[in-house]
Order: structure tokens, then sequence, then C-alpha cells
């Protein structure tokens, strides 16, 4: 005679199978991968507003520094924003020197061949934020330079300075939605 599960049981299995779950899912989310909402239009037309992305963490917790082109998301250098994070594209790492001529980006006296952007790339007024960049510019150890593919529509490097290295929290790998964009980043 086969014997039933009493409701004790039942409800202790759900609770521990639920309990799981949550914990696989922070463990994911501090230390693998976490979604994020593109807030601005910085990225267009790679990345337009609103887009859903996943950003991986693994090879940042693991010590691995973010790479020239790499798309990133970043704690905003601006506290008093509407928004926490920020995406954009990371130009030069510690030690390289960007510069602007003609309405295009060089770094280490190469112009960078950059078909992903939008508009001409000039520097920007700082005057709203206490930053006072001289060009050409060479990234402080431990920082990176980094700036949206829409140049005329995108606070970035240019208005904020370089941004430290530990305040990338993930690169981009994919867009999740809208499902009519989905994709490698």
């Amino acid at each position: 005679m086969e014997q039933k599960p009493s409701v004790f049981r039942s409800i202790l299995e759900w609770v521990v199978i639920i309990a799981i779950a949550l914990v696989v899912g922070f463990f994911i989310r501090t230390f693998v991968a976490m979604p994020f909402v593109v807030p601005t239009g910085s990225m267009e037309h790679t990345i337009e507003i609103g887009d859903q992305l996943v950003a991986e963490k693994v090879t940042l917790s693991l010590g691995q520094p973010v790479s020239a082109g790499d798309v990133v998301v970043f704690t905003n250098p601006e506290t008093d924003s509407d928004h926490d994070f920020l995406v954009k594209r990371v130009i030069a790492t510690e030690g390289q020197t960007v510069t602007f001529i003609g309405g295009r980006v060089f770094v280490d006296g190469e112009a960078l061949d950059e078909d992903y952007t939008v508009g001409k790339t000039y520097p920007l007024d700082q005057q709203a934020v206490d930053v006072d960049l001289d060009y050409p510019y060479t990234v402080p150890d431990g920082c990176v330079w980094v700036m949206g593919d829409n140049r005329e529509n995108s606070a970035d490097s240019r208005y904020f300075g370089a941004i430290p290295q530990d305040s990338v929290v993930g690169v981009a790998l994919f867009r999740y939605w809208p499902l009519n964009r989905i994709g490698g980043i």
C-alpha cells in the first residue's frame, strides 16, 4: 500500500525548492550576469532607449580588465542623476592617450575606425561638472575612457572624465528585449 505524503512535507518541499531558486538567482545576479535597461539614447543606433540587455560579470569578478571596444554597464559618476547605471563603449584603457581631430577619435595617435557611431566627435563642455579635461588626454591608471556611439548626444568621458575600472559592473553580451532586436551586442 502506497503512502501519500503529508501536507506538511509537501509544503516543506516547496519552501526548500523556492529557497534554492532564490539563492541560485541571487548568486547568478551577483556574480554571473545581470539584466539592465538602457536609460538614454547615447548608444543609438547600436542600442536604443529602453533596450534590455544582459551584462556578464564573470570576467570582471575574475580580475580580467575590460578592453577597448567593449560595451560596458557602469555606475553613473553623476550621483544626482535619475540613472544609476549607464551603458557606453570603452574607447581607451589606462595609459592610452585620447584626442579628437576633425570630428574623429584618435587613440595613441591612430584614428579609430568607428562605423558604429552617429555624428562627429568633439570635446564636450565640462562647466556643469567639476572636471577639467585637456587634450590629448592620458587615461589614468585603474580607469577607462568611455563614449556613447551617438557622439552628438552622449554625456560620456568627454563630459565627466575617465571612469574607475571598478565602477564597471558588467560587459554587455546581448539584447533580450525587444524581441525584434534580440541578439548579441
